[in-house]
């Protein structure tokens, strides 16, 4: 369906031609080139065939990279000015940015050493700061202390500091050292949750009797030989360093806030450097001789002339061919018009195998349905389409956040049919609002019904539709076995079952439409499992095995049942919004009316409102992922498929167009 077909590309050319036709090539953007490892090991090459070491370059370019990313990290914290929504990266014309970087590369440079240097020395000093904080509150117990505390001792007496702890009685350790130690001072200095802080000062003769002593209390002695003058005076001394940190600090802040306006030059840097480095791990992925070089890969079927033009110009010998049977091709999905955002749903899951097929075309208009049918409220989703198409219109988004932010405007609109058929806006909040705060009943009828008092209608409407679901998924199957060549496959393990299937459907509730149905679906059920029964163990040995895979395929049906009843969470879900809504908007209204009223329920709508939306469309988004990963993909798809990653530019900040595009 929407996976592009592959060619394969093998290239040989000269050295000389090879760094501007990988910018050319580079500029292009459509070919994968693989990694020559495998040929370098193999005894066939010639000894004289290598690979280009780039490794030092390449180290050297992301040394580059990550000093440049630094500065813009650094500019980006103290920038003043408000930040977008979304980084777009700036379109520019090629020869544009090139002239642009030979004017300012210089200038930037010196900017880039000079934002590091300033995030350095901010680092550095915040450190020092946390630093000087922590021996600050070190010696906020000692303040009260009056010694200087380099002193440990005089010419006669001792100086011992220390703590305790919290549940010592300090009198009984008073009273124990100066039994023992009579000419010691015992200060209790100050005390905390934990600990006691405690001075003794004694004769130095004694000091060690004065330690034995207090040993008995769990005395823990203290130093601060490294600090100068009385704990006071230190803390004084630190809060200055702390201050001229804090000096430094804002003074380098300005100098990157004054950086901003280099800031988009810094992003120019930053993303040559990265097309740079590129370029250089492509060369190292290349095989070489003295005179040529050689590379294959693979490209998109549409990029073939293109591609063959730029190596005709370059006179470079080529071979493009189909792949063979065997190989891993790299997957590239291309979707048009609705189904196209839907490719994220795809992506998240995995890519298709070489033997899929892409189910996102499949999957759009399921997935569409199922998030409508689980929000399910107009306003809801009138604001979420009205949201979503803001922000396209406002950002030129690209990847895979534009296919997000485009899935789901398409899933607000379905949120906004759905809760229109079921009578949802803002669940109940407008016949709420009118008759709490002005006494007038007001009632908005739903164009189908309200799921809220016939669930039943709602839930068999699910499973019919979890049926169709499951029935495409099985047909998806039916269709790939004919495809590769075995019709039979799809008579037996999918017809059979479209027969049996549909037959216990007619079976059960065909008769409320025209009593020949049940006979007709009693016939279509015993011919189906009857089938199902025969073949289903035709691949099995022997009689015994082709016996119990029968039986073993025809118990699959079970599995079907529990398939078709995952869909009930599409009411579940869908009765989900309205009854939170409900509750939001009663408590609201609890207020009663008048201005308090009025606030009360504007409040609670609002608050309520938003924890409704984020809440509800994450379960729908999550759910409606589920249905179609479980239940439909189940039925056909393998995935698995690598992703087709083209030689191009990756750019961050700028997105460089080709000169036609800036002519027309």
């Amino acid at each position: 369906m929407a996976v592009v077909e592959m060619r394969k590309l093998t290239v040989i050319g000269l050295n000389s031609g090879r760094t501007p036709f990988l910018h050319e090539l580079m500029h292009l953007g459509v070919v994968e080139i693989n990694s020559q490892e495998g040929m370098v090991n193999d005894e066939e090459w010639m000894p004289d065939i290598f690979r280009t070491s780039n490794s030092a370059d390449v180290s050297r370019l992301e040394a580059d990279i990550a000093r440049v990313s630094t500065a813009i990290e650094a500019i980006n914290r103290y920038d003043t000015k408000k930040k977008p929504l979304f980084q777009v990266r700036e379109e520019i014309v090629r020869q544009d940015f090139v002239d642009h970087m030979n004017r300012t590369k210089t200038e930037t440079e010196m900017n880039v050493d000079t934002a590091v240097m300033c995030y350095k020395q901010i680092a550095e000093g915040q450190n020092e700061i946390n630093r000087l904080k922590g021996i600050i509150a070190g010696l906020k117990p000692w303040e009260s202390l009056d010694l200087p505390l380099q002193m440990k001792e005089t010419k006669f007496s001792a100086v011992i500091l220390g703590t305790v702890g919290i549940k010592t009685k300090f009198e009984d350790l008073l009273q124990t050292v100066l039994e023992k130690v009579p000419s010691a001072v015992v200060q209790q200095v100050s005390a905390d949750v934990q600990q006691i802080y405690i001075s003794i000062i004694c004769l130095k003769e004694e000091r060690d009797l004065a330690l034995e002593t207090l040993r008995e209390f769990a005395f823990n002695p203290i130093s601060f030989g490294e600090h100068k003058g009385t704990p006071k005076e230190a803390i004084q001394t630190y809060e200055i360093e702390i201050e001229e940190h804090e000096q430094v600090i804002l003074a380098k802040e300005a100098i990157l806030s004054e950086l901003s306006v280099a800031r988009k030059n810094i992003e120019y840097l930053y993303d040559s450097l990265n097309m740079r480095r590129d370029r250089a791990k492509i060369v190292g992925d290349m095989l070489s001789t003295e005179m040529v070089f050689y590379f294959d890969g693979w490209m998109p079927k549409q990029a073939q002339p293109e591609v063959e033009a730029l190596l005709k110009r370059y006179e470079f010998y080529y071979d493009i061919k189909e792949p063979e049977a065997d190989e891993e091709i790299p997957v590239f999905l291309h979707n048009d018009g609705f189904s196209t955002p839907f490719e994220a749903v795809t992506n998240m899951y995995s890519l298709p195998s070489r033997h899929d097929i892409d189910p996102t075309k499949l999957l759009a208009p399921f997935y569409f349905i199922f998030f409508g049918m689980m929000l399910s409220d107009a306003a809801y989703g009138i604001i979420m389409a009205v949201g979503c198409w803001y922000i396209l219109k406002k950002f030129k988004l690209e990847g895979m956040t534009y296919r997000m932010i485009k899935m789901f405007f398409y899933c607000g609109i379905s949120t906004f049919i759905w809760g229109a058929l079921f009578g949802g806006w803002f669940g109940d909040f407008i016949p709420v609002a009118a008759k709490t705060l002005f006494d007038v009943d007001i009632v908005i009828k739903p164009i189908w019904f309200d799921p809220m008092a016939e669930p039943m209608k709602l839930l068999i409407f699910s499973l019919i539709l979890g049926g169709i679901h499951l029935f495409v998924g099985m047909g998806i199957q039916a269709y790939m076995f004919i495809r590769d060549g075995h019709p039979l496959d799809a008579l037996f393990d999918i017809g059979l079952w479209y027969v049996l299937l549909i037959g216990l459907v007619l079976f059960g509730i065909g008769g409320s439409v025209a009593p020949v149905m049940v006979t007709v679906g009693k016939v279509m059920s015993i011919v189906g499992a009857v089938g199902i029964l025969l073949t289903g163990g035709r691949k099995k040995k022997g009689i015994f095995g082709k016996i119990t895979g029968g039986l073993g395929s025809l118990y699959g049906i079970t599995s079907y049942l529990s398939d078709v009843l995952s869909y009930s969470r599409l009411l579940a879900l869908g009765l989900a919004t309205g009854v939170v809504a409900k509750v939001i908007n009663t408590l609201g209204s609890l207020a009663g009316g008048g201005v308090k009223g009025a606030i009360v329920l504007l409040l609670a709508f609002v608050i309520g409102t938003v924890f409704n939306i984020a809440i509800n469309a994450l379960g729908a988004f999550v759910h409606s992922c589920r249905l179609q990963y479980v239940e439909f993909f189940g039925k056909f798809y393998t995935g698995g498929g690598r992703p087709f990653e083209p030689f191009e530019r990756k750019t961050k900040y700028i997105k460089i167009l080709k000169e036609e595009k800036n002519n027309g």
